[in-house]
C-alpha cells in the first residue's frame, strides 16, 4: 500500500510537473511514460525467472523495493526531462525486478486454502494506496500553492518506510 501511495503520489502529478515546470511537449510525455512502462514488463519476465533459479525471492524483492525508493529521490531534484526519464525507467525497472518474486514469495508462505484470500488482500491494498496517494498529492498540491518539487519529497516518506519495514524483517 505505501509504495502504491508513494508511487502515485508522484506519477499522478507528473505529466503536469513536466509540461508546466519542466516545458516538455504532451508527446514527450508520452515518451516517457512508455519507454518506462516497457522496460517493468521487460524486467519482470527475467527476475521471475531468476528468482526461480536461484531459489531465494527475499533478496529481489528488497532490491526492487529498495531501487524504485532510492530513485524516487530523483523526481524532487529533477532540472530536466531527461531526469525525469531515466528516474522514472530505473523506478519501473525496481518494480519489474520486485513483482515477480514478491508474488512467487507470497505463493511460496500462503497455505493453498487461503492463497486467493492473500492475494486478494495484496492487490486491495494495492489499490488502495493507488487512490489514496492522489488524494493525499491533491491535498498537499492544494495547501502548497501547487508545489510540485514539495509533494515529491513528501512522496519520499511511504516509500523509504516499505523500505525500512523489508530490512527490519531480516
Amino acid at each position: 500500500m505505501l509504495t502504491a501511495m508513494s508511487s502515485a503520489m508522484i506519477y499522478g502529478l507528473l505529466p503536469a510537473f513536466l509540461v508546466k515546470a519542466l516545458g516538455i511537449s504532451i508527446a514527450s510525455v508520452g515518451l516517457i511514460e512508455g519507454v518506462a512502462e516497457a522496460s517493468t514488463s521487460l524486467i519482470k519476465i527475467a527476475s521471475g525467472a531468476l528468482s526461480d533459479w536461484v531459489g531465494r525471492r527475499k533478496p529481489l524483492v528488497v532490491f526492487g523495493y529498495t531501487l524504485s525508493a532510492i530513485t524516487k529521490t530523483i523526481f524532487p531534484i529533477a532540472g530536466t526531462a531527461f531526469a525525469v526519464l531515466v528516474a522514472r525507467v530505473i523506478d519501473r525497472m525496481g518494480k519489474g525486478i520486485r513483482d515477480a518474486p514478491r508474488d512467487a514469495f507470497l505463493a511460496d508462505l500462503i497455505t493453498q486454502e487461503i492463497r486467493g484470500a492473500g492475494f486478494g488482500l495484496r492487490l486491495a491494498l494495492a489499490v488502495s494506496g493507488f487512490v489514496v496517494g492522489p488524494l493525499i498529492a491533491v491535498v498537499l498540491m492544494k495547501l502548497s500553492g501547487d508545489d510540485f518539487r514539495l509533494v515529491f519529497w513528501i512522496a519520499l516518506i511511504p516509500a523509504y518506510a516499505v523500505n525500512s519495514a523489508l530490512r527490519a524483517g531480516d
